[in-house]
């Protein structure tokens, strides 16, 4: 077990040395300044009858719950609530003690999927390890999704996936999700938000038969072997994976989102040993619409004085195309209100 433990660090520092260097594959997004601030227009009453967005600047579980209250959505049935359960030994996931009340609310079972890059969560064993050293079994249970296999579901339209969305086989035994994701940089989809912890982190992972993260980390032409592929594909395969997703619990009426938008590194909850972030928490965020969630936490970034690593981490990997390929195929609504808690 020890030596296996060793093997897949090597891997993963390995992998994140890799990435290290994506940036010089990836283009600049031109677009970028053509996206408005959260101060801007979504409040207007021209936005009267998009998706509201809640809004708490505190960061703690009463104001999680208070959010998550504000929603007014009821989980039906069994109900998991998806998160990153973080790579050791020092990422920035979000910790059980911000949780508790949330998923305690919902009476939820903290899921998630294996790696698909090597790391401490690779294989079912070691993962177990890492959601117990981490702390998640104190607030609630958990269930690996994909222990067991990967299975399909469709992905209506598909341009990328058209084999449909590789899954945790344990995922169609839920009746609802809450999807709690920490929002920040990443160093191949520029950022990590509802939609790539829809997308990616309910792919299976490596280990199994056909991995969903493969399959989208390829923009759909393959299901085993490296995650390297073709960065618009890869983009457009995560909101094609997040649609199935939504499509599948109910049309979404079934699932819920909520994000945080503290310790804002470049880097991913997937890094062991993120950059240290370089701007101010901003708060906690709460909608049923994933893709209106993402652009409110992307606005609010943008609109921060202190945000440009996390912008040119964005920018660099042409990262908003998930958002205008996601308004493209469906899944949400751009336009928003945002609604503060105080």
């Amino acid at each position: 077990m020890k030596s296996e433990r060793t093997t897949f660090k090597v891997l993963a520092a390995l992998v994140l040395l890799s990435l290290a260097t994506f940036s010089s594959f990836a283009k600049e997004n031109k677009n970028a300044a053509t996206y408005k601030s959260h101060e801007a227009a979504p409040n207007s009453a021209a936005a009267k009858d998009a998706p509201v967005v809640y809004w708490t600047r505190d960061i703690s579980s009463a104001g999680m719950l208070k959010v998550y209250n504000a929603l007014g959505w009821t989980a039906v049935g069994k109900t998991g609530v998806k998160i990153s359960t973080g790579e050791p030994p020092a990422s920035n996931y979000l910790r059980p003690a911000l949780l508790k009340d949330t998923v305690q609310k919902v009476n939820g079972v903290i899921v998630e999927c294996n790696t698909a890059y090597g790391g401490s969560r690779a294989s079912a064993s070691m993962h177990k390890q890492v959601v117990k050293d981490h702390g998640f079994l104190d607030i609630a249970n958990f269930d690996l999704l994909d222990e067991d296999g990967s299975v399909a579901i469709p992905v209506a339209g598909a341009k990328r996936l058209l084999k449909g969305d590789y899954v945790g086989s344990h995922f169609a035994n839920y009746n609802s999700y809450l999807v709690i994701s920490h929002f920040k940089g990443h160093a191949m989809a520029g950022f990590g938000g509802a939609i790539k912890n829809l997308s990616i982190g309910f792919g299976s992972g490596q280990g199994t038969k056909d991995s969903g993260k493969v399959y989208i980390h390829s923009g759909g032409t393959k299901t085993k072997g490296s995650i390297w592929g073709e960065q618009i594909p890869f983009l457009e395969a995560m909101a094609e994976a997040a649609k199935g997703v939504c499509q599948y619990m109910n049309g979404g009426k079934n699932i819920a989102f909520i994000n945080v938008l503290n310790r804002l590194s470049i880097d991913c909850d997937c890094d062991g040993n993120p950059h240290e972030p370089d701007m101010h928490d901003i708060g906690i965020l709460a909608s049923l619409d994933p893709l209106a969630i993402d652009q409110a936490s992307i606005d609010m970034v943008y609109s921060a004085k202190d945000s440009g690593s996390l912008i040119d981490r964005i920018e660099s990997r042409q990262g908003l195309h998930t958002l205008d390929y996601a308004q493209e195929i469906n899944l949400g609504n751009r336009n928003y209100r945002l609604v503060e808690i105080k």
